[in-house]
């Protein structure tokens, strides 16, 4: 065999690998709209993945808070640590100037 069969030659690597563009303008013009197309599908069903997703950790945490009193859910809002008060709007030339 010859040693020309074993040579590496990157350009020729290259060459056979880089997609070549069709020289014809409406090739060109289907080509693109095929990779449009490919996008826009591509796009609209990761809407709906993440869609999916949103909805099933939703209703995850819905059914594992089912059942629960609302103390349990919320641990905020213990009953013994209710504080009440009366506040009033204090406004800007009262606050003292420091």
């Amino acid at each position: 065999m010859f040693a020309q069969a074993f040579r590496f030659d990157p350009r020729r690597l290259h060459a056979a690998l880089a997609p070549r563009k069709p020289r014809h303008p409406l090739a060109r013009l289907a080509i693109g709209l095929l990779g449009l197309g490919v996008l826009a599908v591509l796009v609209f069903f990761s809407v709906f993945v993440g869609i999916g997703m949103l909805t099933v950790g939703l209703v995850y945490r819905l059914l594992r808070q089912r059942g629960k009193p609302v103390f349990a859910r919320n641990p905020r809002a213990s009953r013994g640590r209710i504080v009440d008060g009366e506040f009033r709007v204090v406004g800007k030339t009262a606050l003292p100037t420091a």
